[in-house]
């Protein structure tokens, strides 16, 4: 589940302001990010021990372990978040404003989004002044695939709280919605309105990862960089580093980036990257065993395919791709049906079209490409699906899509890309 948490928080950091009456709601994110999560929940523990019947404290602890999982991607700190959380309602059932955003931001990370959007509706109407309850209304919204619901959302956030949370979210919006230009300048004053290391990196690592999407490698270099330097072993700036140096073909490097990655941050993403860029670069020298240095990476993706069907619960987009390109496409097809009544995002759309697509389905696998392609987002991977899916049904839009997904970023995966430059000239 721990990748399924991090692909929803990855949209965005906490408000970057506590409310009033949690006082603790948001903890440092750059102690957490240093190694400080620990210090930060154990130090909201200690209030719950000198003050147990405080409802505040038990909503602040549910908070810290919230952050802890978004900042360690580290989803086990869910259920601690979720008992803290239970115990403030249980003392103050009322206008407990902390401990509803707390359920809120628990039942997004949850994958339930439908619950964090009652959640987030149910606090902008307490509390229609504070910023916390539009970032959780504006995150589920996204993903039930109610953008101009979530625009919303972010504009109010934007009019109360022009701070790093909302810009990140205004430029994730963007982004989506076909406008880079512009998502670039909300992620710089992202950047430029962090209040903690945390949030700047996490600003300046989707910097990087817009400036990649867009085919300009440095830039993107540059961004992963000043991550790194905000927050040492920021993850998604290590995995864009390690794009960067298969970019630039020095794949020893690379995977040698995503080993030490691979060691402490296992997510779907980057085991899914690391198996296409080992196949790409001499064919597929996966083995079974531990760590990405003994060619681990499909062993873990196949273990997670197996807990995703057995668990029911939340599946991570990248497990299903997985699943499509390098398992079986029916399972992949299996797994995102089932995240699919969840899940309406274009991300979840792009998915269940490829696992179609792969399992042989084209006509119904369009369906969601085209829904996946509907908000204009220029994003190269779902432009040369739309192509791939075009091209088996022998459509005669699959050339353009398939260049124009080479256009925006050539290098946009090692493995296909050289299948969109085949493609497309066929």
């Amino acid at each position: 589940m721990t990748g399924c948490v991090a692909g929803l928080l990855y949209l965005g950091p906490g408000t970057g302001r506590p409310s009033p009456d949690a006082p603790a709601a948001a903890p440092p994110a750059a102690a957490v990010a240093a190694g400080g999560a620990g210090g930060a929940v154990e130090a909201a523990r200690e209030r719950t021990r000198a003050y147990p019947d405080d409802p505040t404290v038990w909503a602040s602890l549910g908070h810290a372990e919230i952050e802890a999982a978004r900042t360690a991607l580290d989803a086990a700190r869910l259920d601690a978040a979720g008992r803290a959380l239970r115990r403030s309602l249980d003392l103050d059932g009322t206008d407990n404003y902390a401990a509803l955003t707390g359920q809120g931001l628990l039942a997004n990370a949850r994958h339930e989004f439908a619950e964090g959007r009652a959640h987030g509706l149910r606090a902008t109407r307490m509390a229609p002044d504070r910023p916390d309850g539009y970032a959780i209304l504006a995150d589920a919204e996204i993903q039930l695939g109610h953008y101009p619901a979530a625009r919303t959302a972010v504009q109010r956030m934007l009019d109360l709280a022009p701070a790093s949370a909302a810009y990140s979210r205004a430029g994730y919006d963007l982004e989506t919605n076909g406008r880079p230009e512009d998502a670039a300048i909300a992620l710089q004053r992202a950047v430029d309105s962090a209040a903690t290391n945390d949030e700047r990196a996490f600003a300046e690592a989707r910097l990087g990862d817009l400036a990649w999407s867009r085919g300009a490698v440095g830039r993107a270099e540059k961004h992963y960089r000043r991550a790194l330097d905000a927050v040492p072993g920021h993850p998604y700036a290590r995995a864009g580093t390690a794009r960067v140096f298969a970019a630039r073909g020095r794949t020893d490097e690379a995977m040698a980036a995503y080993e030490r990655l691979l060691e402490r941050t296992p997510l779907p993403q980057f085991l899914l990257e690391a198996v296409e860029l080992r196949r790409s670069a001499g064919g597929d020298r996966d083995g079974g065993g531990g760590g990405g240095g003994s060619g681990g990476e499909r062993a873990a993706l196949d273990a997670q395919v197996r807990l995703s069907r057995a668990d029911g619960g939340p599946v991570d987009p990248h497990v299903a791709l997985y699943a499509a390109d390098h398992g079986d496409p029916a399972v992949a097809v299996e797994l995102m049906r089932r995240e699919w009544k969840h899940t309406r995002s274009v991300i979840a759309a792009d998915a269940l079209a490829w696992a179609l697509h792969r399992d042989g389905r084209n006509a119904e696998a369009m369906e969601y490409a085209r829904r996946a392609s509907a908000t204009g987002w220029k994003n190269a991977l779902f432009r040369y699906h739309l192509g791939a899916i075009e091209h088996a049904l022998g459509l005669p839009g699959a050339t353009g899509h398939l260049r124009e997904a080479l256009a925006l970023n050539p290098r946009f995966s090692p493995y296909h890309a050289p299948r969109a430059e085949e493609m497309s000239r066929t």
